[in-house]
């Protein structure tokens, strides 16, 4: 049988992209995360390696950087309670709270309760900010883990140098109070 009138079987395909679901070492042909991010060269190949370290880098600072901006509009947001409960207390003329409500609480434990399931109103600016900072790491999590799992070896590599160099570099304190109250046991997340 000819089939030599329908085309497209004598015709050159261009390069494919080489998809593997297990370990593999392949440079030439491997695609990452897109069809567009095609590698044809070593030369490419290592600039891609470097431009995924870099995003492991700035996903530990987005990391570091929402911790902080938490801890600067705590600070915020404590300073101007404190001043609103004095303004309060003054006008009331009392600095302390109700003698049978704080017994109350105390008893039944309403009162700890109805503080820590409201917390502290955050302003509309600071949620869109901190909205937006969790929603870029988490787009950056699950994109590193998109690159991960193309299962090269070397891809791979590049992901966990990028977040051991950004631990490094945005990691160089921590808070040894709340390390050692820490009971959740957590160790490890994708976020």
């Amino acid at each position: 049988m000819d089939h030599g009138g329908h085309g497209g079987h004598d015709m050159p395909m261009g390069p494919k992209c080489s998809l593997h679901m297990l370990w593999n070492t392949q440079i030439i042909d491997t695609c990452i995360v897109f069809p567009s991010w095609h590698i044809s060269s070593t030369a490419s190949f290592v600039v891609s390696c470097l431009l995924i370290v870099a995003l492991g880098v700035l996903y530990e600072y987005l990391r570091e950087f929402q911790k902080r901006y938490d801890v600067h509009l705590a600070l915020s947001l404590a300073s101007s309670g404190a001043k609103g409960k004095a303004r309060a207390g003054a006008g009331s003329g009392r600095s302390s709270p109700d003698p049978a409500e704080e017994e109350s609480g105390l008893l039944t434990g309403r009162r700890l309760l109805r503080a820590s399931a409201t917390g502290t109103p955050v302003p509309l600016s600071s949620r869109v900010i901190r909205a937006t900072l969790y929603g870029a790491t988490v787009f950056l999590s699950f994109f590193l883990m998109l690159v991960f799992m193309t299962y090269n070896a070397y891809l791979i590599v590049s992901v966990v140098a990028g977040a051991a160099i950004g631990h490094y570099v945005f990691g160089s304190t921590i808070n040894v109070g709340a390390i050692l109250s820490d009971t959740s046991g957590k160790t490890m997340a994708c976020h």
